[in-house]
């Protein structure tokens, strides 16, 4: 089954309405599934207030030392662009849904008809949230960066007591960029396992390889962030997947999707031309009905269509039953 895959937006719009579409009408070109924003304001998501516990510490590769109400006011996503933004994803064949971070965005998003909720890393202890959203009926969508397994066993819980019948988990690692070492892509089977719900990957690494590898672990679902261009800057660009890298991303998820394959497939169809050329037994030079078969004139040879090479040992010393050329295949008929 092919990956649904989600490109996240986030903050890469860079406060421009005309970006934001830019990104969309990009990403109708690179065959994912749906385009993802983040609802908030600053005010909802944090105080104004200027304390060190309010501010991002100061060795982050990104956003050190910022005061988080000035960071999430530059990264959110306007309220007024959502209806037109949505119906451009939607004009172009792809989902539009968004991550709320409060109840409000939850009921804001709620007129908007959105098709499923993803709740973010940071907020998969927010269990009241979580059930507002399961509430809905819609599928639910979890990212579990900073959880233990128990916060997610509570996270999981909470969706399902809330209604939600269709789950995803995602394994995440909560650190921007960050490193394949980290992924520890090794949770998708064991999260998929211990809750019976569907597990992908919202990958924050650059490239592609973490992802693919996901998806050979079962993953059903990849998140990744979206920019035009590195280059433009932004909260989020840094570790943001460009259209080009989206498209490749997209098409190798799905090969490798394919690739995993059936557990019962051993030689396929695909090989019958090799197979067809596997060694055997064949008479390498003229002999006589009646002559010894020796390793003079009997060898495993390519093509197929003799005896199996193993036979070789049971072959020699036996007599030709008839007239042999080379090239003739070898078979008990002909052997006595």
């Amino acid at each position: 089954m092919k990956p649904f895959i989600i490109a996240e937006v986030s903050g890469n719009h860079n406060g421009s309405l005309e970006r934001t579409l830019e990104i969309v009408n990009a990403m109708a070109g690179t065959g994912v599934d749906a385009v993802k924003f983040q609802t908030y304001t600053a005010d909802t998501i944090t105080l104004d207030v200027d304390v060190p516990p309010f501010r991002v510490s100061a060795d982050h590769p990104l956003w050190g030392d910022r005061k988080l109400h000035d960071l999430y006011k530059e990264a959110s996503f306007p309220w007024e662009w959502h209806k037109q933004v949505f119906d451009v994803v939607r004009e172009l064949g792809m989902e539009a849904f968004s991550t709320p971070f409060d109840e409000t965005a939850v009921e804001f998003l709620e007129t908007l008809n959105v098709p499923r909720y993803k709740i973010a890393s940071l907020e998969i202890v927010d269990l009241p949230l979580i059930r507002q959203v399961s509430q809905t009926g819609k599928p639910v969508i979890i990212s579990t960066g900073t959880a233990t397994l128990g916060e997610i066993e509570d996270a999981v819980s909470a969706a399902q007591d809330g209604g939600a019948t269709d789950i995803t988990l995602l394994v995440c690692t909560s650190s921007y960029p960050a490193k394949p070492a980290d992924a520890h892509l090794a949770r998708i089977p064991v999260l998929k396992d211990l809750f019976g719900v569907n597990v992908g990957l919202s990958d924050h690494t650059v490239g592609l390889a973490v992802a693919v590898a996901a998806v050979a672990l079962g993953a059903t679902m990849i998140e990744k962030h979206v920019t035009l261009a590195r280059a433009d800057g932004g909260v989020d660009a840094e570790f943001s997947a460009e259209p080009a890298e989206v498209k490749a991303l997209v098409e190798a998820c799905h090969d490798a999707a394919v690739a995993v394959g059936s557990t019962s497939a051993w030689r396929t169809d695909a090989e019958a031309e090799s197979t067809r050329l596997r060694p055997s037994l064949y008479v390498t030079a003229s002999a006589k009905a009646g002559d010894m078969i020796s390793h003079d004139n009997v060898r495993s040879v390519r093509p197929g269509g003799g005896l199996a090479p193993k036979h070789l040992d049971a072959v020699i010393g036996q007599r030709f039953t008839v007239d042999v050329e080379p090239g003739t295949p070898v078979q008990w008929g002909i052997v006595g």
